[in-house]
């Protein structure tokens, strides 16, 4: 067996000087920092990304293995440093993982098969003196865990699947066990070591600090020389210059656990990591190395949360100057007198005989009809006020929808936008703002009618003969035509009221257009709800900066 082995591995280039010149008997974390990390979790646990814009899928993804990372390694590891320091028995599908394990355990405690590939659970094996420490901890509640009295004091070996698993799942699994361990042992083939994979996993781990030694496995006597200078360059190449190299000669077909003098040097290796004190370095080592990764990913997630922000400014934007164009063309058709086109003319030419309204003016131009013609008139003009009615219903609900479309029309254009849109049944949506036009128009009506009332507890003669003549549903009728632009209408109101009949005309139809914009105006309610969440504030990344400036104080 050949070993190949040096100083410290060297400082992950996520590291700065500051961290690197430090010696592993620095100052340790302390309590302020689990208190600093423990408040950094919850942070990036409420993080929301409510906008479907660019990146987002990553920053959820980011903020999950955040929020993993510091649940399963960092949390548990500042909380209690006298755990054991975790070795990741990590590698592609039959580098021979398992059997190394076995064999330096000396006890067949992982499934091993020369039928690849193995579906295997993940299983961590601890020494017996360790169980109580290692008890209720993470890593024991989410795999199989095994003790055995050939694993030094201080260390938990830990078998993880492949990292090349057919089953997504395996490769979940091993990437997460991956990242919340302390130290790694590779194992590889002279076949399988130049795998792109596994040198982007070891990159990461060298990124978070994690102490990293390789096995070459079944290694070939004959290519060993070739092989193993092949396999220095590669991890000179990726900046490991000082990783530990150890060779585990081809031992041919066999099943069962190596001699015990091929896994030797690994197990020499292993003790030395062992025990409290020194586990206990490598776990400090392994700490700093996982806090000064921290800032970089801290520092992607506030600018995440600030592309919300910006997206959700942006919409707002958009959709605010969306809605005032249909609010001034509805405002516009209103006040033109376009209502009254079609049904409410045909109404009125069909009840100008009936209710006798060429008849209603006297010579001296007084209103002319006893009570009881003002009640028949008024009954004959109601028709009058249902086709005003359904008239102005439209036109508000088409304003409503015009506003609706515009509006999506905006939204989906505006990056995110589209995020607002999702889950709204249009058909309900349509219903709902005729269901509100509707609405706006009784009332509109109603308020006319009391207006119309107030004109009859005036003293004014001519106002008296003139509700005698019409009754206030016939008053009612005339003013409500008129305001949508009647002008037959109109025209008599003037002569029936003179100067108040005038006047009060334009102001109900400013009123009908006033419920109009109002209608328009309501349909940016839901987006300026949407838009007003914590997650789209203008602070909602303040959280993070200060966890971030606290642990730039910290660490």
């Amino acid at each position: 067996m050949t070993t190949t082995s040096g100083a410290e591995p060297q400082q992950s280039s996520a590291r700065s000087g500051r961290h690197a010149s430090r010696g592993d008997d620095a100052l340790e974390p302390h309590s302020t920092v689990f208190d600093v990390v423990t408040d950094l979790r919850r942070e990036v646990a409420a993080l929301d990304f409510p906008l479907e814009i660019d990146g987002v899928d990553d920053a959820r993804a980011q903020q999950s293995r955040l929020v993993s990372q510091l649940d399963d390694h960092l949390l548990p590891r500042l909380k209690e440093l006298s755990t054991p320091a975790v070795v990741v028995i990590a590698g592609s599908t039959g580098a021979g993982k398992s059997t190394l394990l076995n064999s330096l355990l000396r006890e067949e405690i992982s499934e091993a098969s020369v039928i690849r590939p193995t579906t295997r659970e993940p299983v961590v094996v601890f020494n017996p003196a360790d169980a109580e420490i290692v008890a209720g901890t993470p890593l024991v509640q989410t795999v199989r865990s095994v003790t055995n009295a050939n694993v030094p004091r201080g260390i938990a070996l830990l078998d993880a699947p492949d990292l090349d698993s057919v089953l997504e799942e395996n490769r979940e699994t091993a990437a997460r066990l991956l990242e919340g361990a302390d130290l790694w042992l590779f194992v590889t083939t002279a076949a399988r070591y130049g795998d792109a994979l596994p040198w982007k996993a070891l990159e990461g781990a060298m990124q978070r600090g994690a102490t990293v030694a390789m096995v070459l496995n079944r290694a070939p006597h004959a290519s060993l020389k070739t092989v193993r200078g092949d396999l220095l360059n590669r991890l000179r190449e990726h900046h490991m210059d000082n990783t530990p190299l150890f060779v585990v000669p081809d031992a041919g077909p066999h099943e069962g656990l190596l001699p015990a003098t091929e896994v030797a040097a690994i197990e020499r290796w292993l003790r030395t990591l062992g025990g409290a004190d020194r586990a206990r370095t490598v776990i400090l080592r392994t700490l700093r190395g996982a806090l000064a990764a921290l800032p970089p990913w801290i520092e992607q997630l506030s600018e995440h949360v600030e592309n919300q922000f910006r997206a959700g400014e942006q919409i707002h934007e958009v959709a605010e100057a969306a809605l005032p164009p249909v609010a001034k063309d509805v405002r516009q058709a209103i006040e033109s007198g376009k209502l009254a086109q079609g049904a409410v003319e045909s109404q009125w030419s069909q009840l100008l005989r009936p209710a006798r309204l060429d008849k209603a003016i006297s010579r001296a131009g007084l209103a002319r009809g006893s009570a009881r013609r003002g009640r028949s008139r008024g009954a004959s003009l109601l028709e009058l006020v249902e086709a005003v009615r359904r008239a102005a219903t439209a036109t508000l609900t088409a304003a409503a929808d015009d506003a609706d479309a515009a509006l999506r029309g905006a939204l989906e254009q505006a990056p995110g936008g589209a995020s607002l849109l999702t889950g709204i049944d249009e058909a309900s949506a349509r219903a709902s703002r005729e269901g509100s036009a509707r609405a706006a128009v009784d009332f509109w009506i109603a308020q006319t009618t009391d207006r119309v009332g107030a004109i009859e507890a005036t003293e004014s003669k001519q106002n008296a003969a003139a509700v005698r003549a019409f009754g206030r549903d016939g008053l009612t009728a005339l003013v409500l035509a008129s305001a949508v632009g009647l002008a037959p209408a109109e025209e008599l109101l003037g002569r029936l009221l003179g100067n108040a009949g005038r006047d009060l005309s334009p102001e109900v139809t400013s009123e009908l257009a006033d419920s109009a914009a109002t209608l328009v105006d309501r349909e940016i309610l839901p987006t300026r709800r949407a838009l007003l969440v914590p997650a789209l504030a203008d602070d909602a990344a303040v959280g993070l900066r200060v966890r971030l400036a606290e642990l730039a104080q910290l660490t």
